[in-house]
């Protein structure tokens, strides 16, 4: 592993813009994992890039796409930020399993295989009964692990996930969660679940988000990395990282489509409710992209050594990058 320390963010969906990707650059971010398609299907997910491609070109000095761990290090040697794409939900790939590896040549490097509800790939951490992986779930794991494509169940339920780290033949990921014993978010993951990541080389990504977060947007720092030491306990301290869940600038719009897309007719409030339904404000430790240093100081205050803070703070995910983005051998 190199000795730099590098910083990469595995979930953001913000309302991008010249001035979120200065802040990303004040920050030391060298990577992003950015969410391209919540329901969108593939030429809508083509026409999301082709936004993307007009932010590089407008903006070459700040950002530009990413496709291998060796473009995190490019970014940090010419002082950028590359950008990976995900899907926080299948439909990108409609029901078409060839879909796969087009999209993986267009870029894509994660895709959850269900967002809350259940897919046709697996079942949401939403839903009453969870049926596990499907049929096609299973093919397209196989495709996705084939081509490069990571397998996230950030959003997944329980079965469905332990389901996904067994048939997987390469490890999966939960990009942007937190362990369930610290806060019992639907979202947040069980014990199984992280030791699964753990023992089968997956990563787990931790959330800011504040529903997500024991006394959400209150949630103190010291709390936070004392949670990320107890489940380097579970995992080891190799199989965790950061995935911020920053929304920022977005719409309270924004949540609906989250939470909405086109499944219903009504409002779904998810992880909130009606009258916390839109995005709660983020914890005072962590506004936006210029915080990740204090992440990196509390993770010193708890205990970790300057390795370990490293590791945590983006060199586990960059090995992850290495070792995960391209074809299986």
């Amino acid at each position: 592993m190199s000795e730099v320390a590098y910083r990469i963010d595995a979930l953001q969906y913000a309302n991008w813009s010249e001035e979120i990707f200065e802040q990303m650059r004040s920050g030391g971010v060298d990577a992003v994992h950015v969410t391209i398609a919540y329901h969108e299907n593939f030429r809508e997910t083509v026409a999301n890039m082709e936004r993307w491609n007009s932010y590089f070109e407008r903006f070459p000095h700040l950002v530009f796409q990413g496709f291998s761990g060796d473009d995190v290090r490019l970014a940090r040697d010419t002082n950028r930020t590359a950008i990976f794409y995900g899907f926080q939900n299948p439909s990108p790939i409609e029901d078409d399993i060839r879909l796969v590896e087009i999209l993986h040549t267009l870029g894509a490097r994660f895709m959850q295989l269900t967002y809350n509800n259940q897919s046709l790939l697996a079942t949401g951490c939403y839903e009453a009964e969870d049926t596990g992986v499907t049929r096609m779930g299973r093919e397209v794991i196989e495709e996705m692990n084939r081509v490069g494509l990571v397998v996230d169940m950030s959003h997944s339920a329980e079965r469905s996930t332990l389901q996904a780290i067994e048939i997987s033949a390469r490890p999966i990921v939960v990009t942007h969660a937190n362990p369930g014993f610290w806060h019992p978010a639907l979202r947040n993951k069980s014990n199984a679940i992280l030791q699964g990541l753990g023992e089968t080389g997956g990563m787990l990504g931790f959330s800011m988000y504040p529903h997500h977060l024991r006394a959400g947007s209150d949630c103190s720092l010291a709390d936070f990395c004392r949670m990320i030491a107890d489940c380097a306990e579970i995992m080891g301290v190799d199989h965790i990282g950061l995935g911020s869940d920053l929304c920022q600038n977005q719409p309270d719009s924004v949540v609906e489509w989250m939470r909405v897309g086109r499944w219903t007719k009504k409002i779904d409030y998810g992880e909130g409710s009606a009258s916390n339904a839109g995005f709660p404000p983020m914890p005072e430790w962590f506004g936006d992209n210029r915080d990740f240093g204090n992440v990196e100081q509390g993770l010193l205050e708890v205990g970790f050594d300057a390795n370990d803070t490293a590791k945590i703070m983006g060199n586990n995910w960059l090995r992850f990058f290495d070792e995960n983005f391209g074809p299986h051998d």
